[in-house]
């Protein structure tokens, strides 16, 4: 094994960790953390001015960019066993409608998110992850918002709120992309 093989191995690794680790953060979240938690319901914090959203989408907008990395670290069969792992933690840390709902907008946009960044990834790093993680930041709020609470009222503020943690990624993402060409390291 070569210096940039163990050194993608162990990125990966490290990427995928925190990945598995995004989705029962984010349902510890949004019961426990906000400005404001709404009785019966999530616990709220500010995206923008008069903006509020459910605390967990700090975790989830990270969540997309992260699984992009195991991929690109990894190969698309660690993605997608992070995808179903991260499902199952999350299924064993919070209440059953919570993990409904945070299940099936974690599968369904994170495969979205795949779907999108596979194809894109060889024209660069950057523009795939910020297209699928926008793709992945609209599927992921409809679905959880629609199961978790019949409603779509915090929408823009979920769109918002995981938007902005994708963006917050981008100094990450660009490092990344420059350290891997200057040492010759190729996705998985």
């Amino acid at each position: 094994m070569t210096d940039r093989d163990s050194l993608r191995r162990r990125e990966g690794a490290l990427f995928l960790v925190a990945f598995a680790a995004c989705v029962p953060l984010a349902n510890w979240l949004i019961q426990n953390v906000g400005t404001f938690c709404v009785p019966n319901g999530p616990c709220l914090v500010p995206v923008a001015p008069g903006i509020t959203a459910p605390s967990g989408v700090l975790m989830i907008g990270v969540a997309l960019v992260l699984r992009d990395l195991v991929q690109r670290r990894l190969g698309i069969s660690w993605a997608i066993g992070a995808i179903l792992a991260g499902g199952m933690l999350s299924a064993m840390l919070s209440p059953p409608a919570l993990v409904i709902a945070s299940v099936a907008a974690f599968l369904l946009s994170e495969l979205a998110d795949l779907a999108v960044f596979t194809p894109l990834q060889k024209r660069g790093l950057v523009l795939a992850a910020l297209a699928s993680s926008a793709v992945g930041v609209v599927i992921d709020s409809l679905v959880f918002l629609w199961l978790a609470f019949g409603s779509l009222k915090y929408l823009e503020g979920q769109i918002l709120g995981k938007a902005l943690m994708v963006i917050a990624a981008l100094p990450l993402l660009l490092w990344l992309r420059e350290r891997d060409r200057r040492i010759g390291l190729e996705p998985a």
